[in-house]
Parts: C-alpha cells; structure tokens; sequence
C-alpha cells in the first residue's frame, strides 16, 4: 500500500511540473506575442516628414522620364537651395564590362567654363622639372622627401602628378596612394615630362573620370550657381568627349541612361541619344 501511495505522489508531482512547464511556455509565447505587436506598433508609427523629403518625393516622378538636357539642368536648378553651393553631378550607365581591360573608361576631361573648385595639386619632379611645377602653382614638389611625408600619413592633396622619372619613387607609394585613387597614371595625364602644364591644368579643376565596377561613370560637371547655358556646355562637351573614347570592343549602345543632380537634390533623367552610339 506504501508503494502505491508513493507512486500517486510521484504521478501527482510530475503533473505538477507539467502543469507548470505548460504555464510557463505559455507565458513566454504570450510574452513573444505582445513584444512582436509593440514592436508592430513602433515600427509603424507616423512621423511628419520633412519639407526636403515631401519635395524628393514628388520630384521622384521625374526619374524615369528623359528631358532634354536645358530642361533637365533648370529642374535640378529649381530645387530648394541648400546652405552652401552644390556641386552639379552626371552619373551615366555604359555599355561596357568593366572586367575586361580592353573595356576599361578613363581619362580626363578639361571643362569648357571649369567645375568651380580648385584642387590641390603635389608633384614629384626634380631640377628644372620641379622649378617649372612651383612656378605653375603646385603645392609641394619633392621627391624622396615628399614621398616620406605621405609615408608618413601625410594626404592634404587631391591630385599627383609625376615626372617620369621619379616613377621609380612614386611606384613604392602604391599601397598607400593606389586606395585613394590618387596614383599617377599615364592615360590620365598625371605621369608626363610637361608637369607645368599638367599642374595647371589639374589646379584648374580638369576632371578624372573612370568606369565603376558596374559600369557606371561619375563626373561633377560644375556647381549649382553656374549660369545655366555655362551648365549646358560643360554637360554637352563632356558626353561628346565621352562618346569619342567609346572602346573599339565595346558593342551596342554605349551611352545607356544618363542622369543628373546636384549634391543634395534628386536625379533628373537626361536625353542621352545624341551621344548613345
């Protein structure tokens, strides 16, 4: 009888602990359930939208319609200023694949009325090469020195420009400048034995262009107070220079889709088919 009355305790107490394994899962899937539906209601709470964000809004609507190109540069014009002067971008889809070497885009480009900013320009030259940078503007000319300034951490400049032959001092500098996009090359005309005009130029504000990973291109073409027809021609020059460095390989449409902004506004779709071929 002892026996039996041990195991209808042992039966009663393992009811219990199930009983309460049961309430206690219970508990937390309610707890689960009200912690998804605040979250549900946070998540979807309202908020006032800014007045820069109703306006992106309703001028995303312009995105997938082409313009013509003055049309195109007196909407982003038209957009509420910001409180410094944007500058005014092209961003345009190539036909290309980037991953073939024979395909690559990159060059420079002078614009006809500049792009409204100066850049910093250094170059590594020695003897009359160096005079002829200073006297051009550059901001440091150097060589072995130099090169163990930037060694050093040193990177307050936008463009380098190289002698030919202080390649040798330039090419050990890779790692550190080649990330940055700053390594002299020669098909952007940053390694020539003309480093006076090369430096001119760059100060300038000639622009370096060079096709993405997925085939897209980015170039600032001016800034937002330029008189519009100055825009115009500085947008037109540029894609009729682009058209003419289409690659020999390159099949199809070149130009595909362009579009313009400024720093702070939405894109505008641009007519590229003067220049798509």
């Amino acid at each position: 009888m002892a026996e039996d009355q041990d195991r209808q305790e042992e039966i009663r107490a393992r009811a219990q602990a199930t009983k309460s394994v049961g309430a206690a899962i219970e508990a937390a899937a309610a707890a689960t359930e009200s912690e998804k539906k605040s979250k549900g209601k946070k998540w979807n709470r309202r908020f006032k939208p800014s007045k820069r964000t109703k306006a992106a809004r309703r001028a995303r609507g312009v995105r997938t319609e082409t313009h013509p190109i003055p049309q195109a540069i007196k909407m982003v014009k038209g957009f509420k200023n910001v409180n410094f002067d944007e500058s005014m971008e092209l961003h345009v889809k190539l036909g290309v694949n980037p991953k073939k070497s024979d395909q690559q885009v990159r060059g420079t480009f002078v614009f006809p009325h500049g792009v409204g900013r100066s850049k910093r320009v250094i170059c590594f030259a020695e003897g009359p090469a160096a005079e002829e940078a200073r006297e051009a503007g550059a901001m440091e000319v150097g060589g072995e020195e130099l090169a163990k300034k930037i060694q050093e951490g040193w990177f307050d400049f936008d463009v380098v420009i190289a002698h030919p032959a202080m390649m040798r001092v330039v090419g050990r500098l890779g790692k550190l400048l080649g990330p940055k996009k700053l390594m002299p090359n020669p098909k952007e005309g940053s390694v020539t034995p003309r480093v006076g005009q090369a430096v001119k130029e760059f100060s300038g504000g000639k622009a370096k262009y060079r096709v993405d990973d997925t085939g897209n291109l980015h170039v600032v073409f001016g800034k937002k107070s330029f008189d519009e027809q100055k825009l115009i021609e500085n947008l037109e020059a540029f894609l009729q220079h682009l058209q003419s460095v289409k690659p020999t390989t390159a099949k199809g449409t070149f130009i595909q889709k362009g579009y313009i902004c400024s720093t702070m506004s939405p894109a505008v779709a641009i007519d590229v088919g003067p220049y798509a071929s």
